[in-house]
């Protein structure tokens, strides 16, 4: 595996530590991993379920959307036709919706901190308006994801709502909020978690978790996801990453916290294709 970016873990430190909107396991909400997951295949229609209930047991709710960035950011989640291949349709208010988001974690220090650093780089427009349409561009600009001439795709639907093709593939979906909000209209079933080496289970208050789940009659085999942290931090670190490199396919290793992480960023022309985190292990084994 690629050697630890010691640069990137000191800045995703520092977003860690600044996350002020981050909810605290526990005490804003309660995870019930229950059992290990089966065995599962992409495109597999059944399989073994080792979790009887939700994994969010509780969440609460009146906090999180009393936070602006995440209430902004939930009125973003019904916007998206989840079939690929489906053209999207982008309503003004969408657009506006769009706007109120970027607005609230642009106002974050998380975010502010993000702008800092890629204008070290020279990668950011200094100015907060032009950092914002780069932003927009990179998340929200619609493209066509199989290569046809109908956009039915954008980074920011890929990563924090999902999408499905041909009804038999789960694409995407690695946010705990959509995660959570889904499990509780009993469109999403949590099969368990999918456990690392030389960790039996995961503790109720990892922020960081491996996990198996079907959703629109398709298996997601395993789903990476951070959990309880606010959408500007997930915004912050993938940005940060796909804006420092140029290759279709980017993995840095980071140690946030005591996580020791491979963020994987795709890049679909000049935006987002996919992000997401992959759990290698945790240092306090």
């Amino acid at each position: 595996r690629k050697a630890l970016n010691h640069e990137l873990s000191k800045l995703f430190n520092e977003m860690w530590d600044m996350d002020v909107n981050r909810l605290i396991p526990g005490k804003d909400y309660t995870i019930d991993l229950q059992g290990k997951a089966g065995a599962a295949q992409q495109g597999d229609s059944a399989v073994q379920d080792s979790a009887a209930r939700h994994l969010f047991h509780n969440v609460n709710e009146e906090h999180l959307k009393s936070i602006k960035t995440f209430a902004t950011f939930i009125s973003l989640l019904d916007n998206y036709e989840t079939s690929t291949g489906v053209a999207e349709v982008v309503t003004p208010e969408e657009i506006v919706e769009n706007n109120c988001f970027l607005d609230a974690i642009l106002a974050t220090e998380v975010m502010k901190l993000a702008h800092e650093y890629l204008l070290k780089k020279n990668l950011a427009k200094p100015n907060l308006a032009d950092f914002k349409s780069q932003l927009y561009d990179i998340w929200f600009q619609l493209y066509s994801r199989k290569g046809g001439d109908r956009p039915d795709s954008c980074g920011f639907e890929h990563v924090f709502v999902g999408e499905t093709r041909r009804g038999k593939q789960i694409l995407g979906l690695h946010n705990w909020v959509q995660f959570y909000l889904q499990e509780k209209r009993n469109q999403i079933d949590y099969k368990g978690y999918v456990a690392r080496k030389n960790k039996t289970r995961p503790d109720k208050d990892d922020q960081v978790l491996n996990i198996q789940f079907s959703w629109k009659g398709s298996v997601k085999p395993i789903g990476s996801t951070f959990i309880g942290v606010s959408p500007e931090f997930e915004f912050a670190l993938y940005t940060v990453i796909f804006l420092l490199a140029e290759e279709r396919v980017t993995r840095e290793t980071v140690k946030i916290e005591q996580y020791d992480l491979q963020m994987v960023v795709c890049r679909h022309g000049r935006h987002i294709g996919t992000a997401y985190p992959v759990l290698l292990s945790t240092s306090s084994e």
